[in-house]
């Protein structure tokens, strides 16, 4: 196997993780001389022979962040074609996916934990797991710093997520039997989610409404979610049950109850039917009554707890901004039970 610093979509190993963190991060510029056996070949691959140590996945990373030089110049695109005769450099560096898993101290709300298992409640604006433009300050750095066994463990025990500006509450393993467990009961819908989502424009008809409608990439624009036909655009069965809880002219409060976990389901769906949810700018919202990022909060969590067997119910109260939100629209809200 080809040594290099791990990146995100890894699951090293925690000891021989663990000791890379926190290890001085450790520079080299090598010089590079591409020969006949390289020529006309695809940079990164030409790397791969070179620096052979490394594999290829870290050697773009690399090259993506300029580390890389190609006769006097700074280079960025891993398919240009080298020649014989070719000479440069790379510095052989941690990339910030490399170091994506390492902990990071912050104040984390618990609604609960014990030694297999922590339910947290997220913040509005935090990312849970290191992706391109934050690789560093998710929750999983979080995680990392809060318990030094999830290390150890995929994405540090993270079995589902919510978006960066979704509030609310998340079910978080801290041993793998128990992520496995937990990943098994959200397949199998024994895990209980519902959120509350403010949306634009007056609820008509039925206070309760399922929509049963498959989601996929939006054909139309690669980087958002939308409801597809599924024959010409593929897409996933996916199953959102609403209710309405209070209602007036500029728009709703929904309960939404979710029995598929698809990405962006509920502000899928609920633009579908005519109700984006405020703030949401990528599926047609806009920001209204004071609230600046999309307005949903994971609610309600119930799940069987994988040891125990005990029957775990979790409420959150909304945060600040949800709560002003509602008062600028004077919603009154009803509260039924799960």
């Amino acid at each position: 196997m080809k040594n290099s610093w791990p990146i995100i979509s890894s699951a090293p190993e925690s000891d021989e993780f663990e000791d890379r963190v926190e290890a001085e991060p450790e520079f080299e510029l090598r010089a590079l001389l591409f020969g006949a056996a390289q020529h006309g070949q695809r940079l990164d691959l030409a790397l791969v022979e070179l620096v052979s140590e490394f594999s290829r996945s870290y050697l773009q990373q690399l090259i993506d962040c300029g580390a890389v030089a190609l006769n006097g110049l700074t280079v960025r695109k891993a398919s240009l074609r080298v020649k014989a005769g070719d000479s440069g450099s790379i510095e052989l560096r941690p990339t910030p996916q490399s170091q994506a898993f390492k902990p990071q101290a912050m104040a984390l709300e618990f609604a609960y934990q014990d030694e297999h298992l922590l339910v947290v409640n997220k913040p509005a604006g935090l990312v849970v797991h290191p992706a391109p433009g934050n690789w560093s300050g998710t929750l999983l750095n979080g995680l990392l710093a809060n318990d030094a066994k999830a290390m150890g463990l995929p994405r540090a025990g993270i079995v589902h997520r919510l978006d960066k500006d979704t509030s609310g509450l998340m079910v978080v393993a801290r041993t793998r039997a128990v992520m496995d467990a937990l990943v098994r009961a959200i397949a199998a819908r024994e895990v209980s989610r519902q959120y509350l989502a403010l949306a634009h424009g007056r609820w008509v008809g039925a206070a309760r409404r399922e929509v049963s409608a498959p989601i996929g990439r939006d054909p139309r624009n690669r980087l958002r979610m939308a409801v597809v036909d599924g024959v010409n655009h593929p897409g996933k069965a996916a199953r959102t049950d609403f209710e309405l809880l209070a209602n007036c002219d500029q728009g709703c409060l929904v309960r939404c109850t979710l029995h598929t976990g698809r990405t962006h389901q509920i502000r899928v769906h609920m633009a579908s039917i005519g109700h984006p949810l405020v703030a949401d700018e990528v599926y047609g919202g806009r920001s209204a009554a004071g609230m600046q990022r999309q307005a949903l909060h994971a609610q309600r969590l119930g799940f069987v707890h994988p040891v125990t067997q005990q029957a775990m119910r979790f409420e959150s109260a909304l945060p600040i901004d949800f709560e002003q939100a509602l008062r600028a629209w004077q919603l009154e809200t009803r509260t039924p039970s799960v």
